[in-house]
């Protein structure tokens, strides 16, 4: 009673309901467990009731967004609810001329872009039409302003903040649009439905991007769980854990946020080492996310898309996209490589439909001429396997050292590429490939070896586990669901232990909370 009458209750209440930039609910974080515990206690009263279950995560993922990100979780909200009753009003006006349904969806395209356009290219826009035309706009914040009116907050209007998980919702709710339109799949007709959909926790910030014929029928029927769905979500959890945390926080805080926040400071060795080990970083902090998303998604039942499928294994750059961030892959194909005329119009416009798609993937994943050229640099590697291909007297030949050889080749080109995607600037790009192109002195190397022990060390393991036979994988997984309950509490034990032990003392986010 002493300790409960000590408890400052309302800090305790407002740290617990009220957002707070500092602290987002994220998966790395304690309190993300302590809410997914309450939600998994009310939970088990309602997943065999689906219209229940569905309202009930929707109030659920409503609040992990608020905590996540403030009143943009009214954006959200209101961005929601135009494209569920645009898409009602398309399938009703279905038997109408083709130009009204094609009319309400460029309407819809065009809003749920603008306002993506608005929160993450304003800056850019901006400053590039200033540089352009002389001029000295400055972005202005209209939904601060009318925060401010409406709610009495007190939010800088000259500030646009990007909000989390914004491109991968819209093109979610884009590729909904699209799909009803082509009578792929029918319209929700519950708001709440509809809703659940779009602010399904665990995916809502950094994918997978779901799409609505594979997502959509588990919104209407019981979700049994069993004990092997039990064992493989602990394990997805486990995984993305110490991808994140043990390798990709790990390897970042202590080595390469400080190559590439000053690639001239350091030698050729220590940039190139850097080049490779942000691929590693990258991967494990972007599947770390997915892995967790899809081992708390299958607790309650629900199947989420694969979002990476080794994709460092890769022998050339088109399997690469193949098995990167799959659901992105996918929707870039099916919703603008495809509509753009794909491969069926020729040589040139075949060439120009992929380079144009890179370059826009590229766009997406930030407001930055960097990124455009690591999707150029993306789109010219497809290009040059296209004809490489034909020609390229190894490929069918897959023994050892061909395969060896051509996922190096494929491995150190993306990871060439990445220097622009990772570099603060152009210039900070440029220093690296000018660092990394200077040659290496093999005298320093040692000396760097043990300077750089735990974090090379760490290196090397991620890379091994990477490389390592999928079959390996896949027994370890086998192991961990048939393991006895005692024996997964003991490893969920040791999987935690070495996890704190890697927490670096400043909170880092997901690197693709940013997109």
């Amino acid at each position: 009673m002493d300790f409960l009458s000590q408890l400052d209750w309302q800090t305790l209440l407002r740290d617990t309901f009220i957002y707070s930039p500092k602290e987002p609910l994220i998966f790395t974080r304690l309190y993300f467990w302590g809410f997914f515990l309450v939600v998994l206690l009310f939970y088990g009263s309602v997943h065999n009731r689906p219209a229940l279950r569905n309202a009930y995560l929707f109030f659920v993922s409503f609040f992990f967004y608020y905590k996540t990100a403030g009143l943009f979780c009214l954006v959200l909200l209101v961005s929601t609810y135009f494209n569920y009753l645009l898409a009602l009003l398309m399938d009703e006006l279905r038997r109408k001329p083709k130009w009204v349904n094609m009319s309400l969806l460029t309407l819809g395209v065009g809003l749920n872009l603008s306002v993506l356009a608005y929160f993450k290219y304003a800056y850019f826009f901006t400053e590039n039409y200033n540089a352009l035309m002389q001029t000295d706009y400055h972005a202005f914040n209209h939904f601060a302003y009318w925060a401010n009116h409406f709610f009495g907050t007190h939010l800088d209007v000259d500030k646009i903040i990007l909000p989390i998980g914004l491109s991968f919702y819209t093109f979610q709710k884009i590729g909904y649009l699209v799909d009803v339109k082509r009578n792929d799949v029918k319209p929700i007709v519950s708001f709440l439905d509809f809703s659940f959909f779009v602010f399904f926790f665990p995916q809502l910030v950094a994918g997978p991007i779901l799409r609505a014929a594979q997502f959509l029928p588990q919104l209407y029927r019981p979700l049994p769980s069993t004990n092997r769905d039990f064992g493989t979500a602990v394990f997805w959890i486990l995984k993305g854990l110490i991808k994140k945390i043990f390798i990709s926080d790990y390897i970042s805080v202590n080595y390469l946020d400080r190559v590439f926040a000053n690639p001239w400071g350091y030698t050729s060795f220590e940039n190139i080492v850097a080049c490779y080990g942000y691929s590693l970083q990258v991967y494990c902090d972007f599947s770390g996310y997915t892995d967790i998303a899809i081992g708390v998604s299958l607790l309650m039942g629900f199947q989420l898309p694969a979002n990476f499928n080794e994709p460092h294994k890769a022998q050339n750059p088109a399997e690469f996209w193949r098995r990167w961030h799959i659901s992105l892959s996918n929707w870039l194909r099916d919703y603008l490589y495809i509509p753009l005329g794909g491969n069926k119009h020729g040589e040139f416009r075949t060439n120009f439909n992929l380079m144009a798609t890179m370059l826009l993937g590229g766009f997406w994943h930030g407001a930055s001429w960097n990124f455009v050229i690591w999707g150029g640099l993306n789109g010219l590697g497809l290009l040059f396997y296209r004809y490489w291909r034909r020609i390229s007297p190894i490929k069918d030949n897959q023994t050892v050292p061909v395969v060896v050889l051509s996922i190096a080749l494929t491995f150190t080109f993306i990871s060439f590429t990445r220097i622009f995607f990772r570099s603060p600037s152009f210039e900070h790009a440029l220093g690296m490939i000018e660092k990394i192109s200077s040659g290496i002195d093999f005298a320093l190397v040692p000396n760097i070896l043990s300077g750089y022990a735990l974090p090379f060390s760490v290196m090397l393991f991620g890379f091994f586990v990477q490389w390592m036979p999928t079959e390996w994988k896949e027994n370890a997984k086998e192991y961990f669901i048939l393991m006895p309950a005692p024996l997964k509490v003991a490893v969920c034990s040791l999987v935690a232990f070495i996890v704190y032990q890697a927490v670096s003392a400043e909170f880092q986010p997901f690197i693709y909370f940013q997109f």
